[in-house]
């Protein structure tokens, strides 16, 4: 068990959610750019590394299966959380009306996010998931200031929200290793589930378009940046 790794997922949304204090502007350039590289990223690694892993198991007959249950579950996810695991804020002009849907739908999405690193030896996941967080953390805390939660309460629901991946993480190592009795035959498929959600995620960032439906050079060259680091990654970790 790496414990930076732990550190690394929590602080990242963490910190993501707590910059709603320091940015004024919730429609920062900034993130967007985060947004498109992260899902740039999580899309070539979904291709390169997780698909080709699930396929490696014994079961691969019915990952495609899973894959589409993890690509309708994502869907499912979204009527309730608005789109902002991938960084979407809406207003809401209801004080104190807390957003369930929203905040158990991603805490879900998060812990399942966290499940692939059990199997990221290279480290290739956990700075993509990592920096996905980033944006939806910040537009998590933008719902709950704009609902006119008190600063103490914002703290607490991103805490709770940053520790969902490291908490995926560690229920899949205990998965993956045996130690949760009977469940190591299941691995692959509830992969399988994380990849479709992870294509989902990853293509909806990719394709969502600007008002008059051109990618801007900006976000195409995150998008590109994204996709060549994790070719560096893979190239580097030996595959061909």
């Amino acid at each position: 068990m790496e414990i930076w790794k732990f550190l690394v997922l929590f602080f990242c949304a963490f910190f993501g959610g707590l910059a709603i204090f320091l940015v004024k502007n919730d429609k920062s350039q900034l993130l967007k750019l985060i947004l498109s590289f992260s899902g740039a990223y999580l899309f070539a690694i979904t291709v390169l590394h997780l698909i080709p892993d699930a396929y490696s198991g014994t079961d691969k007959e019915e990952i495609g299966i899973f894959i589409l249950i993890g690509f309708l579950l994502q869907i499912f996810l979204e009527q309730f959380s608005e789109g902002v695991e991938h960084g979407h804020i809406h207003k809401h002009h209801d004080s104190h009306v807390f957003p369930w849907g929203i905040m158990i739908s991603l805490c879900l999405h998060a812990f399942l996010e966290g499940m692939p690193l059990a199997k990221d030896q290279n480290n290739e996941l956990i700075f993509g998931i990592s920096l996905h967080h980033i944006p939806a953390a910040f537009a998590l805390a933008s719902i709950l200031v704009q609902n006119n939660f008190k600063v103490s309460g914002v703290v607490f629901y991103i805490t709770l929200f940053a520790i969902m991946a490291p908490a995926g993480y560690y229920f899949s190592l205990s998965l993956s290793n045996g130690s949760i009795s009977g469940m190591e035959p299941y691995f692959n498929k509830v992969m399988g589930i994380v990849i479709g959600i992870f294509l989902h995620i990853s293509t909806t960032i990719l394709f969502e378009s600007n008002a008059d439906h051109k990618i801007n050079k900006r976000k195409m060259l995150a998008v590109l940046l994204g996709i060549s680091v994790a070719l560096i990654g893979f190239f580097a970790a030996g595959h061909h």
